[in-house]
C-alpha cells in the first residue's frame, strides 16, 4: 500500500523535488529511451501526487485545474518505478489523482493524454480512447477522457 501525499510545487521540500525528477526522468528518459524536455514549467501550476513507498517517492502523478492543461482536469507524467509496478500502485496512484481532482478541484471530467500501450490500463480506471492516435515525443499516443 502506498502513503498517498497531495503537495503544490511550493509544498515539496528539495528532497521531493530532486526524487520526482529523477524519477520521471529515470523512466520517460531512460527506460523509454525517449529525449524530451520533462522540465516545462508547468509543475508550477500543478498538484503533485506522490506515492510513497518505504519513505521513498515509488508512484507520481500531476495533476492540474480545468483549462491550465486542457479543457477538462488532467493527470500526466503518471510513473511509477520499474520494479514496483508488480505491486499495481499504477492504480493506485491513479485513484488517488482522480480523487484527488474531485476533492481540490470540484470536478469530475478529466482528461489525459496516454500512452497506447497503456489504453488498457487506463480503460480499466474508466477512460475511453477519443480521436485518433498522435505521436508525441516520438511515442504513439491517444487522449482519452473520464467523464461522471
Amino acid at each position: 500500500m502506498l502513503d498517498i501525499q497531495v503537495k503544490t510545487f511550493q509544498e515539496l521540500t528539495t528532497d521531493q523535488l530532486y526524487n520526482l525528477l529523477q524519477l520521471r526522468s529515470q523512466v520517460f528518459v531512460v527506460e523509454q529511451d525517449c529525449v524530451y524536455q520533462d522540465i516545462d514549467y508547468k509543475d508550477q501550476k500543478a498538484l503533485h501526487i506522490l506515492g510513497f513507498k518505504d519513505q521513498k517517492i515509488v508512484a507520481y502523478t500531476r495533476i492540474f485545474k480545468p483549462r491550465d492543461y486542457f479543457e477538462y482536469s488532467s493527470i500526466g507524467r503518471v510513473v511509477v518505478l520499474e520494479n514496483q509496478r508488480k505491486f499495481k500502485f499504477g492504480y493506485q496512484i491513479m485513484e488517488a489523482s482522480i480523487k484527488a481532482i474531485k476533492d481540490q478541484f470540484k470536478e469530475t471530467n478529466i482528461k489525459i493524454s496516454a500512452q497506447c500501450y497503456l489504453n488498457k490500463f487506463y480503460t480499466n480506471l474508466g477512460f475511453k480512447a477519443i480521436g485518433e492516435t498522435y505521436l508525441e515525443d516520438g511515442i504513439p499516443h491517444i487522449a482519452m477522457v473520464k467523464q461522471q
